[in-house]
C-alpha cells in the first residue's frame, strides 16, 4: 500500500481498501487519528482457518518438511507451513493460504514483500555491477553512508539535535560508517572499535603505548534481556543464559546491569570500562523501552571514565518508531557515540552498518577491521533506495499515524482483557509490545493467530511482538487487531 499524506489519513471515516482487498474495522467510535475504534473485541475469528495438525499437513507440504530436516542444521523450531510467495505485507504458502505477515521478518520488510521499487533497483545494481570487495572502490556504497550521516545529522541523532547544521572547517562530515552484512556484524564491529578507543584512550591518560600488557580498559558493560546477535562477541553481550550457556566460556570482562536502574551506574560503569552497549528499546528481550533520565545518567558516566557509548538500533532504528533513530528526539545529553543498524536497510538484503563520532572513527586505520561482503554495490543501492523511500515526509508522516492507532488498538486489548495482559502497551511507533500475566500465554497467542491467518512474534518470557511493514495500513491494522481479539477471546474463556 502506497504512502498517504497525514491529512488524507487522518480524513478517513471508512476501512482502507489495499491493493490486496478490503478488510472490515468495527466503526463504533473515533480515535485521535480520526479513525474509528470498536467497542467490544471482535470474536470473528475464534475459529482455526489455517490448522496446523498432523492430519492437516499435505503430502507436498511434508515432502518439503522432510527435506529440510535431512539436510539443513535443525536450530529453528518452526511450525509446519512453508511459504512460497509474498506482496504487500501479506505472504502465501505452498498450499495457497494466505497470512497476513505482522512480523515483517522480524522488523526487516519495511516496505513489506516484492516490492516493485526494490526490485527493480535490484535487478539494475547486479546486472551492473553485483560484487567488488573492499579492495576497490564502488559509487553506491559513499552515498548511502552520506544519507545515512545527513539525515541523522537533519533529524537528530549520533549526538546531532533536529535540524541543526554544522560544518567542517577539515573536510570531515563528522560521522563515518561501516558497512557490514548483518546486526550481528554491525555489533561485532562497533564493540572491536570501541575496545581500540578504550587503548587509545588509556595510552594517553597514562603516557603509555596502547598495546602494553598492563592496559585494562577492555571491559564492556551490557544489559539484562538485551539481544545484539549470536557471533562470540555480541553473543556475549545478550544476556541471555538459553543463548549463552551451550557456548561458555564466551569473551572475558563483560558485565551485566539493569535497564534503568540508575545507582548501579557508578560501580557498573568505571575506569575499565571501554564500551556500554544497549538498546534503546528492546525488541527480542520484550519490548522494553531505556528510559531517557536514565540514559542521560548513562551518558554522563560514560564521559566520567572515558568509555564509548554504544545504541543498538538494529530493530528499533531507521524509522520503526517514526524517526530515523529511536533515540533522534532525546536531549544531546542522552546520544550516542556509535549507532548499529541492519534489518529494514535493504528491505530483506543483507545489510548491516556502524554510524560513529568522528571522535571514535579516528582510531580506525587500515587495516584495522575489514568484510568481504561488507558494503557491496548491490546492498547499497538497495539501502539508497529504501533509506530514500523510508525518509519521506509522508511516508514518515503514515508511519507515525499508523503506529498511533496500533497503538490505540492494542490499549483496547488491555481494558477489555485485563485478566491476560498488562495494563499498558509497551514500545513506540511501530515496535510495540503486549506484556502478558502468565508467561506461557504469548507463545500460545502467535500460534493461534497463525491458524487464523496473522503471523506474530514473541518478545522476551512475557510478550508478543508487533513490527509490521512500515507502510502497512490502517485496514491491515484492523484485520490483525480483530484475529488477536478473537484469540484472546478464546483465551479467556478457557
Amino acid at each position: 500500500m502506497r504512502a498517504v499524506t497525514r491529512n488524507a489519513f487522518r480524513t478517513l471515516v471508512r476501512p482502507l481498501k489495499n491493493t490486496l482487498g478490503a478488510r472490515c474495522l468495527a466503526t463504533q467510535s473515533n480515535s485521535s487519528s480520526g479513525l474509528s475504534l470498536p467497542t467490544a473485541p471482535s470474536t470473528r475469528y475464534t475459529a482455526v482457518s489455517h490448522p496446523e495438525n498432523a492430519s492437516s499437513v499435505t503430502p507436498k507440504v511434508q515432502a518439503l518438511l522432510d527435506r529440510s530436516d535431512a539436510y539443513i542444521l535443525p536450530v529453528y523450531a518452526r511450525p509446519p507451513i512453508v511459504l512460497q510467495r509474498g506482496k504487500g505485507s501479506y505472504v502465501w504458502d505452498v498450499e495457497g493460504r494466505e497470512y497476513l505477515d505482522f512480523s515483517a521478518g522480524i522488523a526487516v520488510n519495511a516496505l513489506g514483500h516484492a516490492d516493485e521499487g526494490v526490485i527493480e533497483t535490484m535487478r539494475t545494481a547486479a546486472s551492473n555491477l553485483l560484487h567488488t570487495s573492499n579492495v576497490y572502490h564502488n559509487e553506491h556504497a559513499s552515498k548511502l553512508a552520506e544519507l545515512l550521516i545527513t539525515l541523522t545529522q537533519a533529524e537528530g541523532g549520533l549526538g546531532w539535535t533536529p535540524g541543526s547544521s554544522q560544518s567542517w572547517s577539515n573536510g570531515s562530515s563528522g560521522a563515518k560508517v561501516f558497512f557490514a552484512n548483518t546486526g550481528t556484524e554491525a555489533n561485532e564491529g562497533a564493540l572491536k572499535i570501541a575496545r581500540k578507543v578504550g587503548k587509545a584512550r588509556w595510552a594517553e591518560k597514562t603516557g603509555m603505548s596502547w598495546d602494553d600488557a598492563s592496559c585494562d580498559k577492555h571491559e564492556i558493560v551490557c544489559f539484562e534481556r538485551s539481544f545484539h546477535g549470536r557471533s562470540m562477541g555480541a553473543l556475549s553481550v545478550t544476556s541471555n543464559p538459553k543463548y549463552q550457556k551451550p557456548f561458555m566460556p564466551l569473551i572475558p570482562g563483560v558485565k551485566v546491569g539493569r535497564l534503568n536502574e540508575q545507582e548501579a551506574l557508578k560501580t557498573l560503569v568505571d575506569d575499565k570500562t571501554c564500551a556500554v552497549i544497549v538498546e534503546p528499546i528492546q525488541g527480542e528481550g520484550g519490548i522494553n523501552a531505556a528510559d531517557v533520565e536514565w540514559l542521560c545518567a548513562l551518558r554522563k558516566r560514560c564521559d566520567e571514565v572515558g568509555a564509548v557509548l554504544i545504541y543498538d538500533e538494529i530493530q528499533c532504528g531507521l524509522y520503526r518508531t517514526g524517526y530515523i533513530w529511536a533515540h533522534s528526539t532525546f536531549p544531546a545529553d542522552a546520544q550516542p557515540d556509535m549507532v548499529t543498524t541492519a534489518k529494514p536497510l535493504a528491505n530483506g538484503y543483507p545489510i548491516g552498518a556502524v554510524l560513529m563520532r568522528d571522535s571514535v572513527a579516528e582510531v580506525m586505520t587500515a587495516g584495522t577491521h575489514g568484510t568481504t561482503f561488507g558494503g557491496s554495490p548491490l546492498a547499497c543501492a538497495l539501502g539508497f533506495h529504501v533509506l530514500s523511500r523510508l525518509s519521506d515526509k509522508a511516508f514518515v508522516a503514515n508511519v507515525r499515524d499508523t503506529g498511533g492507532y496500533l497503538q490505540e488498538r492494542l490499549g483496547l486489548l488491555t481494558h477489555w482483557f485485563p485478566n491476560i495482559l498488562e495494563n499498558k502497551v509497551r514500545g513506540r511507533g511501530l515496535i510495540l509490545g503486549l506484556g502478558f500475566k502468565n508467561a506461557s500465554h504469548p507463545g500460545r497467542v502467535v500460534e493461534m493467530a497463525r491458524e487464523r491467518g496473522v503471523l506474530l512474534l514473541t518478545a522476551g518470557a512475557d510478550a508478543v511482538r508487533l513490527v509490521p511493514s512500515l507502510n502497512i495500513g490502517a485496514g491491515e491494522v484492523g484485520h490483525a487487531m480483530e484475529v488477536v481479539e478473537s484469540v484472546l477471546h478464546v483465551l479467556n474463556e478457557e
